[in-house]
C-alpha cells in the first residue's frame, strides 16, 4: 500500500503551477504512505554548451539518513572540483550544479569525508528530494507548492520490504534523468540483486524497488528504448506492481499481469497525470474533460513532453 504520482506537463503555461498541482495529488495519497516520501522534479537547466565547450551541466542531488553539515560538504566539493560548482539546499539535502565529468570526484569527496551521504540522483534537468514522515508535512516543510517545472514523479511510502529511511525512499534514480516509483512488491528481487551485483551493479539500499530500477537501467544501457526496457522488467521480475517511470522527456506507466495494484490516468491537451487513485486527480484543472482510464494488465503506456 503505497501511492505513486506522475505529472507530465505538455502546456508550458502550466509550468509555474506544477508544484501546486503536484501537492494536491500527493496530499490525496498521504494515508497510502505515511512513513516517508520522495519527489523528483524536472525543470529546464541551462542550455547545452556549444560543441567542444565544457561538459554539460548536471544536477547531483545528495541526501543522508543523518544530520549533515551541507555547507561543509559544498566547500569540500568546491576545493576538489573547482570554485564554480553550484550548491543549493533542496529539501532535506543538497543539490550540486556541476559538470557531469565531476561525478566521480564528488563521490570520492563523499566517501572520504561523509560516507553516510549518497547521491540520490543525477540528471541534466533532475533534482530529487527524499524525507521521512508524512508526505503532506514534507510538502509544507519544503514549499513544494512553489515549485516550477515540466515533469514530476512522487511516491508516498508504507514500508513493507525494508527500513523507513531517506535512502530507502522512492524514487530510485539508477542513471541520469531516469526515475522509478513503485507500488507493490517483487518476490524474486534477492535473486535479481545477486545477478546484477555479479555484473558489477551497486546498490544504495536493500529495497526491492531499487532492484527493478537498476535492472531497467541495464536494459536501457543495452540499447532498449523505455517501453522495451519496461517489458524486460515485467518478464524477469515476479510480483505485484504499478510502476511509474520518467526519463527526462518521457513518462511511462505499467501494471503487473494481474493488475493487483491500482492506477488511473488522466490525459488532456495540457498534461498527463498518473496516480494510484482517482481522488489524486480530482483537483487538477480540466480533469472533468480529460480522457480517464485504468491501464490494463501488462500494457505499457508512454507519453512525451
Amino acid at each position: 500500500m503505497c501511492g505513486v504520482v506522475g505529472l507530465l506537463l505538455r502546456d508550458p503555461a502550466l509550468e509555474p503551477r506544477l508544484g501546486s498541482m503536484l501537492v494536491s495529488m500527493i496530499e490525496a495519497l498521504d494515508e497510502r504512505g505515511p512513513d516517508s516520501s520522495g519527489i523528483a522534479l524536472y525543470a529546464d537547466h541551462r542550455p547545452p554548451p556549444p560543441s567542444g565547450a565544457d561538459p554539460d551541466p548536471t544536477w547531483m542531488s545528495l541526501g543522508a539518513d543523518v544530520a549533515v553539515d551541507w555547507g561543509a560538504v559544498a566547500g569540500a566539493v568546491r576545493r576538489t572540483c573547482g570554485p564554480d560548482i553550484g550548491a543549493e539546499r533542496f529539501g532535506a539535502g543538497l543539490v550540486l550544479d556541476a559538470p557531469e565529468t565531476s561525478l566521480a570526484d564528488v563521490r570520492s569527496v563523499l566517501a572520504m569525508g561523509w560516507p553516510e551521504v549518497r547521491v540520490l540522483g543525477t540528471g541534466r534537468n533532475l533534482r530529487v528530494l527524499k524525507d521521512t514522515g508524512r508526505p503532506t508535512a514534507t510538502c509544507e516543510r519544503y514549499g513544494i507548492t512553489e515549485w516550477q517545472g515540466y515533469l514530476a514523479v512522487a511516491h508516498t511510502r508504507m514500508a513493507t520490504e525494508s527500513a523507513v529511511t531517506v535512502l530507502h525512499s522512492h524514487p530510485f534514480v539508477p542513471t541520469g534523468d531516469l526515475c522509478v516509483v513503485h507500488n507493490g512488491s517483487f518476490s524474486n528481487y534477492a535473486t535479481m540483486r545477486r545477478r546484477l551485483q555479479s555484473e558489477g551493479v551497486t546498490f544504495d539500499s536493500d529495497n526491492d524497488s531499487e532492484v527493478a530500477a537498476r535492472f531497467l537501467a541495464t536494459r536501457l544501457a543495452a540499447g532498449d528504448d523505455l517501453a522495451d526496457a519496461t517489458r524486460w522488467v515485467m518478464k524477469e521480475m515476479d510480483g505485484f506492481f504499478t510502476l511509474v517511470i520518467t526519463s527526462g522527456e518521457e513518462m511511462s506507466v505499467v501494471r503487473d499481469a494481474f493488475a493487483c495494484k491500482p492506477a488511473v490516468v488522466a490525459v488532456t491537451a495540457g498534461y498527463v497525470a498518473v496516480a494510484s487513485e482517482y481522488r489524486a486527480l480530482a483537483e487538477l484543472p480540466g480533469v472533468t474533460e480529460a480522457e480517464v482510464f485504468e491501464p490494463q494488465p501488462e500494457e505499457v503506456h508512454s507519453w512525451r513532453r
